[in-house]
């Protein structure tokens, strides 16, 4: 089995979920008793998302850059970034190791792929909405990406970061993003992509009337594939 290594933190909320989906599907394919093999560099979230709103990119990926390379350090075969929005700068920490990077866009496009969708709505923070580093690796697969309207936009940003990140789960904001999902839906999205990795906290596929992808779930699924694609070995 290869060592998973997870940069988690922004927030700790989501990269609990990452830590239980990825050990409940090693569990599920290996046997009760089994679990992954992972190393975790669990950041400081107040920096990262001062640099966030500060528009100090280089600072927030110079914080990434050092988890990854302390990784890859310590032992872990990948680098898994646990955020969707810190994917602006995946270029950045990807070029500081030698260990593969495991996309978070990329299982989010194929698995849109596998049920047909050509039209998919994003949903996550204002920089993931509104700039290109993730909808265009979604276009890349084929794929025409929505986003909700401004105003709608500014709904979803405050929830994730007033909201979701601090653990508050409210009836409210999940009615206020079901009826984005609904604008998304009238827009003429097949499917809507879950492009923040606390979003699937709040809304869950009962919530929605289109399928749902999460992100969180899609990109540890796709941590345990590398981590068990050679079949077993012994521990390094």
């Amino acid at each position: 089995m290869r060592t998973i290594g997870l940069i988690g933190g922004m927030s700790w909320e989501s990269s609990a979920e990452y830590y239980r989906l990825i050990n409940q599907q090693v569990r599920d394919r290996l046997g009760p008793l089994r679990s992954a093999q992972t190393l975790i560099y669990s950041v400081d979230f107040g920096p990262v998302e001062q640099a966030q709103h500060a528009g100090r990119w280089d600072d927030a990926a110079a914080i990434l850059v050092d988890a990854a390379r302390r990784l890859e350090a310590g032992g872990a075969d990948c680098v898994v970034l646990c955020t969707n929005t810190m994917h602006k700068v995946a270029a950045q920490i990807e070029a500081a190791v030698a260990i593969p990077f495991l996309h978070i866009a990329e299982p989010a496009g194929q698995a849109a792929r596998e049920i047909g969708a050509t039209k998919v709505g994003l949903l996550g923070t204002a920089f993931t909405m509104e700039q290109d580093f993730l909808k265009q690796r979604l276009r890349n697969m084929g794929l025409e990406v929505l986003v909700p309207e401004a105003a709608e936009r500014q709904w979803v940003h405050r929830i994730i970061y007033d909201e979701l990140c601090v653990g508050v789960i409210a009836t409210a904001s999940r009615k206020l993003y079901q009826a984005v999902i609904e604008s998304l839906a009238a827009r003429g999205a097949q499917a809507i992509i879950l492009g923040c990795t606390e979003i699937g906290l709040l809304i869950k596929p009962e919530h929605s009337t289109l399928p749902l992808l999460d992100t969180t779930e899609l990109h540890a699924r796709a941590a345990v594939a590398f981590a068990l694609a050679d079949g077993e070995a012994a521990p390094r």
